[in-house]
């Protein structure tokens, strides 16, 4: 069997499919117009037949026929015939011939009508009586019934039209897709290296200019997410090469002068960059995670409960939760408790004195303030806190192991639950303000809801000294 292929133009198949739709179209139109007409100009052509009959049937039985019949135009055939079949009147031509047809109308039906696609002929009787004369009346078929004249006029009409269809989808389909050509085309050139290229927008707002401009945006994206990422790995590779090459440092010191290095030393000092290297790998990792938009299958949470459990209960300062009952959210349970841990740690390494935590529920938002008393955050630095690899000189005094990817990983957990997580102002100190979408309380005792989300029983807020 064979298969016709498929053409793999859009501009060939829209053009097939145009073509074979007016070619079915005008396929049931032709038939149609070929039967109707068919019928009317036969039935026109019989009536003018029957007219010149009815005159002369009527003067056969008036008595007043003459015995050669006159006739006019193409009608040059006309009979009076006897039951027996015997020519009583004919016109000039018809004189000499016998009966032009057998057809004998009953009583019931007095004019018949026949054609056999030459001649059309119409055989009237004169009276219902039983041995009554019949006029017969011969004429021509029309000469576009004759053969198959008016089914190849209506063919070459079809296909007249039929090619005025197909041309005419080819040009406007044509017309239509250029812009798509030189869509692609411009795409053809745009590579990782060079996002900055954009696609031509044509004149208009119809679907084809709606797409370009969708696409230059997407490439506008695509532009300041690579220059993210570059930015990204050159900043990492900075940030990891640091506490690499110390590494390297002190086990080639080692190594070259081992009678002036404390091995014991050398070792633990190795294993505190091993540790910063591990703390700097795993936040890269929660942050790919982040990146890749899989979360956690979301859970009922309590907030206040969970900061209570989140937070310290010993460290350099006291931390002093303030948290409201009956705060629900919908979550990651893991990640917010990581977020929690990141503002609190964040907090106990700034405050002068002591941290507080607040939590509490305000126009059908969670919300969250971690506050110390410490130096505060300039207001210029705020949002860079939050970007990667950030740490302001303050924290990298106090504290030089860090990773600086804690806020921008808190962040993050942020916007993916849907929230924010910003730096405001505060009246002394930093002060760190998550806020979520807040949840009304499931219908259920608080029991049932602690243990569908896996928390211990009810705690007082922890305090530590």
């Amino acid at each position: 069997m064979t298969v016709i292929p498929r053409p793999r133009s859009i501009r060939a198949r829209c053009t097939v499919a145009a073509s074979l739709l007016a070619l079915v179209t005008l396929a049931v139109v032709s038939i149609t117009s070929s039967l109707a007409i068919r019928y009317r100009v036969q039935e026109d052509a019989f009536n003018q037949v029957e007219q010149v009959a009815n005159r002369w049937s009527a003067a056969a039985r008036a008595g007043t026929i003459p015995k050669v019949i006159p006739t006019s135009g193409d009608l040059a055939l006309i009979q009076l015939v006897d039951p027996r079949g015997r020519v009583i009147a004919a016109s000039h031509s018809a004189l000499a011939r016998s009966a032009l047809s057998t057809l004998r109308p009953p009583v019931d039906d007095r004019v018949q009508r026949w054609s056999d696609g030459r001649r059309l002929l119409v055989a009237i009787r004169i009276t219902t009586a039983a041995g009554a004369q019949v006029l017969l009346t011969e004429g021509r078929e029309p000469a576009l019934l004759r053969g198959h004249n008016l089914e190849y006029a209506l063919t070459a009409a079809a296909l007249v039209l039929l090619a005025i269809v197909s041309w005419t989808s080819w040009r406007t389909v044509g017309r239509t897709l250029r812009p798509v050509e030189e869509i692609r085309t411009r795409l053809a050139e745009i590579t990782v290296s060079d996002l900055s290229l954009s696609i031509p927008v044509p004149p208009g707002d119809d679907e084809v200019a709606m797409l370009v401009r969708t696409a230059n945006q997407t490439l506008d994206r695509l532009d300041e997410a690579v220059a993210q990422q570059r930015r990204f790995a050159s900043t990492t590779s900075h940030e990891l090469r640091n506490p690499i090459a110390g590494l390297r440092a002190q086990l080639e010191e080692a190594l070259l002068h081992p009678g002036e290095t404390d091995p014991h030393k050398t070792i633990r000092s190795a294993l505190s960059v091993t540790d910063r290297l591990d703390a700097i790998v795993g936040d890269l990792l929660a942050l790919a995670r982040l990146g890749a938009g899989d979360p956690a299958p979301p859970e009922l949470i309590d907030l206040g409960r969970l900061v209570s459990q989140e937070a310290p209960r010993a460290g350099r300062v006291p931390v002093r939760v303030h948290a409201a009952s009956d705060v629900w959210v919908r979550g990651s349970h893991i990640q917010l408790a990581r977020l929690l841990a990141n503002l609190v740690s964040n907090a106990i390494r700034h405050a002068g004195s002591a941290v507080d935590v607040f939590v509490a529920a305000s126009d059908g938002e969670a919300v969250v303030t971690v506050a110390d008393d410490g130096a505060g955050i300039a207001a210029g630095d705020r949002e860079r806190v939050f970007e990667r690899f950030t740490r302001l000189d303050d924290a990298r005094h106090r504290d030089a192991g860090g990773s600086g990817l804690g806020l921008a990983i808190s962040r993050g957990i942020a916007q993916s639950h849907g929230g924010t997580l910003k730096a405001e102002d505060a009246p002394r100190g930093a002060s760190f303000v998550l806020r979520l979408p807040r949840l009304d309380a499931p219908p259920v005792d608080q029991t049932e809801r602690m243990r569908a989300v896996g928390h211990p029983a009810p705690q007082e807020a922890i305090e530590p000294a």
